[in-house]
């Protein structure tokens, strides 16, 4: 086992990629001198690995949570994976449709959803991502780790009707959908404890309210300044914005780097 200085744990969209949803040049550095340095880079976000795969080759990362929570790999290697209950899946599913929405469901290697909606088209080229296959009854044949509730203004009357799940607003189309016990916080502390590093020091990045529990689960907290006011709140340190240098401007200020 690697004996790391710390554990750095990057959002995405917003954080650690640029206007265009892009690794820039001085990121993909920054990430490599990290290594250099003994610590280790982890994304930290609510899309599926697929998605993020062309991200990690650009940056040079291995390690990655994914789904926010639901999905954790270190150096390649799968530590863990918390996959929903089909009978569940299907009880969003009919919701979804009852309240005229689509719904995408995500695993580690596969997205497909319900139908195509403008909520859908603009949720997935708002973070630059392929529109999935329709498959609607996909989770009576694949495992699903979360789910994607596209639609707008709908969070109350989902989290009514299922008090056993989180909704995360992630883009002013969609929901990230996992369970309760599922979050980029609590994946900090599965990873940690798989890893035997309950001892590193840790620093969280990120700008969204669905970056809060990953923060609060971080020794050192680092907001964006474009981020939310949740999330500045408690941060540490309110870097610069993401299309500004503020993730170099933070690891600097931190002597990450």
């Amino acid at each position: 086992m690697m004996a790391y200085r710390a554990l750095t744990f990057f959002d995405l969209d917003g954080t650690l990629l640029d206007a265009h949803s892009q690794v820039t040049p001085e990121v993909a550095d920054a990430m490599q001198q990290l290594k250099q340095n003994d610590i280790l880079p982890i994304i930290a976000t609510g899309r599926t690995e697929p998605e993020v795969q062309h991200i990690m080759e650009a940056a040079q990362i291995e390690s990655d949570i994914v789904m926010n929570g639901a999905f954790i790999r270190v150096n390649g290697t799968e530590i863990h994976s918390d996959r929903l209950d089909p009978e569940l899946c299907r009880n969003v599913y009919e919701a979804v449709l009852e309240n005229g929405d689509q719904l995408s469901y995500y695993n580690e290697n596969n997205i497909w959803c319900t139908g195509y909606n403008d909520e859908l088209i603009n949720a997935y080229q708002f973070i630059h991502s392929q529109i999935p296959p329709i498959d609607p009854l996909a989770f009576e044949k694949y495992p699903v780790n979360m789910l994607l509730v596209l639609g707008k203004n709908n969070e109350g009357f989902y989290e009514e009707r299922f008090p056993e799940l989180n909704f995360f607003r992630n883009t002013p189309y969609s929901l990230d959908t996992v369970k309760k016990s599922v979050s980029k916080g609590n994946a900090v502390t599965i990873l940690k404890q798989a890893m035997n590093l309950e001892n590193v020091p840790t620093y969280g990045f990120g700008d969204g309210p669905n970056d809060l529990a990953l923060l609060q689960a971080c020794d050192t907290k680092i907001a964006m300044a474009n981020g939310a006011p949740v999330l500045k709140e408690i941060a540490d340190f309110v870097t610069k914005k993401n299309t500004e240098g503020g993730i170099l401007h933070a690891l600097r200020h931190f002597d990450l780097l």
